[in-house]
């Protein structure tokens, strides 16, 4: 990618496929933007620019670069694609950018230490990385390797589409008041109708949403 391509990227401000980084302070915080792209749409990292879009630079692009691939490659898992490109500005000051690829092995987890065994799966909404739900991680899953999938239209699914057709969206916990089924049947019948295209979901910091899709 040339150096005109990557402004014109960054004149485009943050979204769900860029994000900007003015320096690399804690690399095991900027995975989250790594693993969030590699669990979405992919995206572009860029090292040195402000959130205002001014291409400041680093000072020391070499160590920045080594500090954030050692955290890709050490707390990430599994391992994500990703290709770097490091644009001198001047004789002091460098600008990088990874270019994150959508994985095919999702979801992906950022760890805070090489040698925890649990870490966080996170997506890209918008201009900011979230925390994923347990329901986008199985959705995330099945998306690897997508069939067919079918539902029974019941009694609760009923009750779902009557109260999607008053209300623009409904929650998992919302959609277990309405039936009275437990949390996990809950979450397990909008999740199979999520594969099977019939509803969306919307991931959320607090309770990811689910529409009806048109």
């Amino acid at each position: 990618m040339e150096l005109h391509e990557v402004k014109r990227l960054i004149y485009g401000g943050e979204s769900d496929l860029v994000e900007f980084k003015r320096k690399i302070s804690h690399p095991e915080k900027v995975i989250r933007e790594v693993v969030a792209f590699a669990n979405t749409r992919g995206g572009h990292l860029f090292v040195g620019v402000d959130d205002d879009r001014s291409i400041v630079g680093c000072k020391y692009a070499e160590e920045e670069d080594f500090l954030l691939q050692k955290a890709i490659r050490e707390l990430c898992r599994p391992s994500i694609s990703f290709e770097v490109h490091t644009f001198q500005l001047s004789e002091k000051r460098g600008l990088l950018h990874y270019h994150i690829l959508p994985g095919k092995k999702k979801p992906y987890y950022a760890f805070e230490k090489k040698q925890h065994r649990y870490g966080k799966a996170f997506v890209r909404v918008g201009d900011r990385s979230i925390q994923a739900s347990p329901e986008i991680r199985k959705i995330l899953k099945f998306n690897n390797q997508p069939q067919d999938t079918h539902f029974i239209y019941g009694l609760n699914e009923k009750l779902l589409f009557n109260y999607l057709n008053e209300n623009d969206k409904v929650t998992v916990n919302q959609f277990r008041e309405i039936t009275g089924l437990d949390y996990q049947s809950a979450s397990h019948t909008m999740v199979q109708m999520v594969i099977a295209n019939v509803l969306k979901i919307i991931p959320r910091e607090q309770e990811d949403w689910y529409m009806a899709v048109e």
